[in-house]
């Protein structure tokens, strides 16, 4: 019996000039969705904020519609790439348009951290900075789908539009359910209370959550160290 063909399955696969330097980078470029998602995950797991839940969520709903609309729109992608399926709107560009206008939203509008004895938050300044870097970021990928071909300028347009609309919509709805306290029940739920999910990342740094707790632990040991040193002193 003749062996079925083979298909590969890979998350990405670019193709790309090897001798232009610019498209060997925007190749690279093409893996920030895969990384975005590794760095949700991540966060997700280590800091069990609910605000990075909310945000990851919202991120693959943008997704899930941009799968949608391509199989409506059914545009195809510019003829030099052969590559199977629909080109608009950019799912590239829908992606890190949501990401950055999202971020850019929660860190200029909901996040506010307060100082303490032993912290000084992220100042306005540097919070305009990290928005503003977000969105170079996502207009560098933008740019790097149509220098590789991959979609037209309008496809891209269309998809960071749609990722602009759905970043706004889902901040609404998020700043709704807080104001609401449909988060706040959520996160006194069994299942929540279980995973250990908490809300501190609005009103405080995501570096500053368990720093002072490490600072009065590291303050203890040196004093035990210290304690331990004097008896030896004394037996001697």
């Amino acid at each position: 019996m003749d062996e079925p063909p083979l298909t590969s399955f890979s998350v990405t696969h670019i193709s790309y000039d090897a001798s232009d330097p610019i498209a060997y980078i925007c190749a690279w470029l093409a893996l920030a969705p895969q990384i975005l998602c590794v760095v949700y995950a991540t966060l997700i797991w280590s800091s069990r904020e609910v605000e990075i839940f909310l945000m990851f969520a919202g991120q693959m709903s943008c997704e899930a519609l941009n799968f949608l609309l391509k199989r409506m729109i059914k545009g195809e992608r510019p003829p030099r790439i052969k590559s199977k399926g629909y080109g608009m709107p950019s799912s590239h560009a829908q992606f890190v348009a949501f990401f950055s206008v999202y971020l850019t939203l929660f860190l200029l509008f909901r996040h506010s951290p307060h100082p303490s004895d032993t912290h000084t938050p992220t100042t306005l300044a540097e919070r305009l900075l990290l928005a503003a870097w977000s969105v170079v970021f996502a207009a560098t990928v933008c740019a790097s789908r149509v220098y590789l071909q991959y979609h037209t300028v309008n496809q891209v347009l269309v998809g960071s539009l749609v990722g602009v609309f759905t970043a706004v919509a889902w901040f609404g709805v998020t700043t709704i359910a807080r104001r609401s306290g449909w988060i706040q029940r959520a996160l006194e739920s069994r299942a929540l209370t279980m995973l250990r999910v908490r809300d501190l990342v609005v009103e405080e740094d995501l570096a500053e959550s368990g720093w002072e707790r490490w600072k009065n632990v590291s303050r203890r040991r040196k004093l035990d160290l210290r304690g331990q040193s004097s008896v030896k002193t004394k037996r001697r």
